[in-house]
């Protein structure tokens, strides 16, 4: 074999090797997207309070996930879920059996895609949202005999199709609250449910040894039910920081120009607005914090009640 020969028969083999790599990294590429995870907030939920989620238990979630493969993993190393319901007993429980059928409370976010820290979950493809801590106070509330509705409609949608920007999210909020309304006549308390964008070491509070999302309450001062929302909120701040020592970091009040000063909660004197952790926090510390937060409001509302 010459030397031109020689040269040729080289080319041949790195061309022959680099069309090998290309078609490997293509069917590679192709079969882990293929083995692409999905998990919504309302499934995730279900599976952390699942009866499954016992230690040493593996699970079987090839139904509750869009998946073409058979996943089975032990749960208890992603999420710390111990001792995470609220006990159920008669002190927080409406006794009022006509809750069970009609909705009091409604879930929703203005802020939807409002993400927590998602490094827990990356082998699952899941990135957690506000909408997460929906489904967990929903479920508590729910086994309360407090009937409970999520917002579940995408507000994204909502703004396009009222040529509204980010900056409209209050009002396309807004008008999923008076359909809601609408269609459930019986819902009495609203909650708007954000993340704040501090950083971890400002929104974590260690209590009895546990690990929870700080939460911070917001008050529009321009809003015509600004008194009564202020007690409600008082009320549950107040209880909130007796049962959980620091949890919340208060009521902030804002107004004025450039400010929203409002947040929906003309709508209704128990219009509260809510932010749980930020972005940083990890979703059991935001689950510890919504159980909090639910059990103090069960406790309010029932002392509300007639």
């Amino acid at each position: 074999m010459n030397y031109h020969d020689n040269r040729k028969f080289k080319r041949l083999k790195i061309i022959f090797f680099l069309g090998l790599f290309v078609f490997g990294f293509t069917k590679t590429y192709n079969y882990l997207d293929n083995l692409n995870i999905y998990i919504d907030d309302k499934i995730l939920i279900k599976l952390l309070f699942s009866n499954y989620s016992k230690r040493n238990e593996f699970i079987n979630i090839k139904n509750l996930i869009n998946t073409k493969s058979l996943i089975r993993k032990s749960y208890h190393n992603l999420v710390n879920y111990k001792d995470l319901y609220v006990k159920k007993d008669n002190s927080n429980k409406i006794s009022n059996d006509k809750l069970n059928t009609k909705p009091l409370v409604y879930l929703y976010n203005s802020h939807q895609s409002e993400e927590y820290a998602s490094n827990t979950f990356l082998e699952y493809n899941f990135i957690p949202t506000v909408m997460s801590a929906d489904y967990i106070i929903k479920d508590i509330f729910d086994k309360n005999n407090i009937n409970t509705i999520v917002e579940e409609e995408n507000i994204n949608n909502v703004l396009h199709a009222n040529n509204l920007n980010y900056n409209g999210s209050y009002r396309a909020s807004r008008i999923l609250m008076e359909k809601a309304y609408q269609n459930n006549s019986s819902l009495k308390y609203f909650i708007d449910i954000h993340r704040d964008s501090l950083t971890r070491d400002k929104t974590l509070v260690e209590i009895n040894g546990k690990k929870y999302a700080k939460i911070l309450f917001l008050i529009g001062l321009e809003n015509s039910n600004y008194n009564d929302n202020l007690i409600f909120t008082e009320s549950i701040n107040n209880k909130l920081n007796q049962k959980y020592p620091n949890l919340s970091k208060g009521i902030l009040k804002k107004g004025g120009v450039g400010v929203n000063g409002v947040y929906n909660q003309d709508f209704s004197k128990y219009t509260i607005l809510v932010e749980i952790g930020g972005y940083q926090n990890s979703l059991d510390e935001v689950m510890n914090s919504a159980v909090a937060f639910s059990d103090v409001f069960m406790e309010v509302i029932n002392e509300n009640k007639g």
